[in-house]
């Protein structure tokens, strides 16, 4: 239960019982009067008061529990260490059965990272960045796709022809157009539409 409606002799007392029922406390919820109530005259013509109380959305405890209840559905229980800076979210996996949420070239990765970015973000005034990480997976994918950048262009400098890359998330795009950016003998750009969108290495 996100937000209730309740009715009380006065605010304070509506907005006390809303918060037993929620099991929260005041500091973490947003308050809505509806209708102030009315005291009347020796119990004639009174009116409840009534609120509606709503608790604070938390996009890191939301991210967190969507992966801890993620991965224990996948067989494979992690530990989560976390760290929001100002919009971002940062996730960091640990766990047995790691290989299992990585996945292939790191698709189930991926797929977790957009699926919390989605939970995150659901009904949010504000948009977040939730960046998933295992056992420092993306660092490793990053100096192996920087690798496979150089040799790749190398292979179109000999060739003189276009390299066209499997398909890859924007942020990996980016490390390969980063990775050739300085180079002076071939230019990259991205074709095709998502999730079929990959990089294409040619000669300059």
């Amino acid at each position: 239960m996100k937000q209730l409606t309740a009715t009380g002799p006065s605010i304070d007392e509506a907005v006390q019982s809303a918060l037993e029922q929620l099991q929260t406390s005041k500091d973490q919820v947003t308050i809505d009067i509806i209708d102030e109530g009315k005291k009347g005259f020796l119990g004639f013509g009174s009116k409840p008061a009534i609120v509606k109380v709503s608790i604070k959305k938390n996009p890191l405890q939301d991210a967190e529990t969507f992966i801890y209840e993620v991965a224990e559905q996948m067989g494979a229980p992690v530990q989560v260490h976390s760290e929001v800076r100002q919009r971002d979210i940062f996730l960091n996996l640990e766990g047995e059965q790691i290989a299992v949420l990585i996945g292939k070239r790191g698709q189930t990765l991926n797929s977790l990272q957009y699926l919390a970015q989605l939970v995150v973000n659901r009904e949010s005034d504000v948009f977040y960045t939730v960046m998933l990480d295992a056992e420092g997976y993306r660092s490793r994918r990053k100096e192996t796709l920087e690798n496979l950048a150089g040799r790749l262009a190398d292979k179109v400098v000999r060739t003189n022809r276009d390299v066209r890359l499997e398909p890859m998330p924007s942020y990996e795009r980016k490390i390969i157009h980063n990775a050739l950016q300085q180079h002076e003998q071939v230019k990259t750009s991205s074709d095709g539409n998502d999730p079929r969108r990959h990089v294409v290495i040619h000669p300059r």
